[in-house]
């Protein structure tokens, strides 16, 4: 048995740094340094074939390169843009909303797309008879008995053919699920996302063999879902099981320094409380703001820092918060942070502030909190299982439950969770790449006992 650990989205789109990218990039760049019974192969899906990943990052051409390795390397790049500015303007409107114009898209798209593969395909043709380039991906044959792991945005990618004439040649398929966001809170997300995932879903319930959730939450959930859909006897032969994920910033740059916009906002050394995440609209910035404007009333000199990138349906939060009176004042957003930048601002904060409707895991939470920054959190099931004690809840409907904790916070210096973030303990991407697989491997071997309960967590 090999595990076929998909990535085909971050292979495409390396320079995407959130979310879903930034845990398939972490635990595909872990697979070589765990100690594994079975080995574990990054793969990518294209064009109806599978190909075995070398690298998730572009390659980069050394001084002795020739022209046409230069010219091969530097085409590929310029695809892989290419099709990364398709997959966005997809989801914009009107393409966003209807099929058929997604696929006219589609197939300007591959037209457009021929003035970069037919120069790429002749250079290839030139340097036949040389040295070959370098290889990010190089096609390989699956075989009876290997498991194709979709750890990525799988909804993303057209994998339907290939992942059933896997099935056929005797591949099984087991899938990660991050939430299920698109089907519970479908109000959050794009439409065009809601039609495509639940497509997928339906699909991957009626095809995967068993499910590899981030959270414990996420999994029931999963579990419940799949049975309403399929009904209890057939979802039985489905296992479950969870993961949780690893807090190192892996792109943080030794000796680097933090955009100069950050050093700035934290030279004063005020209080500043950092929400970070994707803004759209399930991370509820707007309550932050409704919360920090209630502060500032009682002229209260704490800053918020909103450090993510522009999302979806956010429109007019973005305008809300660009003609605040209080922005690059007591109120910064800053939409283009890169790791190092992200990790001068945890260290520098005073707490994190996340007040998300739905999640499937967190990831900021267990960032701030493993460099010893406190967090206030909204009070939903995903993040008392992450963060237990740790964390300080407050209530979603009433802005003014965290004003008045932060107000508390800021007059005792106690922060005011139950237990102190001195005992606070987490996993690593190494860990969590373990996890994952040998709850895999578990699944696989329960597979035969369905209905026993498969848990693949051990921190």
């Amino acid at each position: 048995m090999r595990l076929l650990i998909e990535c085909t989205y971050v292979y495409e789109h390396p320079e995407v740094n959130s979310g879903i990218q930034r845990v398939v990039r972490n635990i595909v760049n872990q697979l070589d340094r765990i100690d594994s019974p079975v080995e574990c192969i990054p793969v990518m899906m294209r064009a109806g074939s599978l190909y075995r990943v070398n690298s998730l990052a572009p390659l980069k051409v050394g001084h002795n390169a020739t022209l046409l390795h230069y010219l091969i390397v530097t085409l590929d790049h310029l695809r892989n843009r290419y099709f990364f500015w398709h997959s966005r303007l997809e989801r914009l409107w009107p393409f966003g909303r209807s099929r058929f114009l997604r696929r006219v898209l589609y197939v300007l798209a591959k037209l457009g797309s021929l003035s970069i593969t037919l120069p790429l395909r002749a250079v290839l043709w030139l340097n036949r008879s040389g040295k070959p380039a370098p290889d990010r991906a190089v096609p390989m044959e699956a075989r009876a008995g290997d498991q194709l792991v979709l750890l990525d945005s799988s909804w993303h990618a057209d994998f339907f053919p290939i992942a059933e004439k896997l099935r056929s040649q005797g591949v099984g398929l087991v899938s990660v699920i991050y939430d299920l966001i698109p089907l519970t809170h479908p109000q959050f997300c794009d439409a065009g996302l809601v039609v495509v995932f639940d497509k997928w879903f339906d699909w991957i319930a009626r095809t995967a063999d068993g499910f590899m959730a981030i959270s414990k939450t996420i999994s029931d959930q999963v579990a419940a879902e799949i049975e309403r859909r399929l009904g209890p006897e057939e979802a039985a032969r489905r296992w479950h099981g969870h993961f949780h994920l690893g807090s190192e910033l892996d792109r943080v740059r030794p000796g680097g320094l933090a955009s100069a916009a950050l050093r700035e906002l934290f030279r004063s050394g005020a209080s500043t409380y950092l929400m970070v995440g994707t803004i759209e609209p399930r991370k509820n910035h707007a309550y932050l703001l409704d919360t920090f404007e209630l502060l500032w009333a009682q002229d209260s000199s704490v800053r918020l820092c909103i450090i993510g990138r522009i999302g979806w349906k956010c429109e007019e939060l973005i305008a809300r918060i660009r003609r605040h009176p209080e922005l690059n004042r007591r109120l910064f957003m800053i939409n283009d942070a890169n790791d190092t930048s992200l990790e001068y601002a945890y260290a520098q904060a005073r707490a994190l502030v996340f007040p998300s409707y739905v999640e499937g895991f967190g990831l900021p939470l267990v960032e701030a909190m493993q460099r010893g920054l406190p967090a206030f959190a909204s009070d939903i099931p995903v993040f008392r299982e992450i963060g237990g004690d740790f964390i300080s809840y407050f209530d979603l409907a009433d802005p003014a439950n965290l004003a008045g904790q932060i107000a508390g916070f800021e007059s005792s210096g106690q922060f005011p969770a139950p237990r102190s973030l001195a005992h606070w303990q987490w996993i690593g991407w190494r860990e969590a790449a373990v996890q994952l697989v040998e709850g895999t491997l578990r699944g696989l071997h329960q597979a035969d006992a369905p209905t026993a309960p498969v848990d693949a967590h051990s921190i």
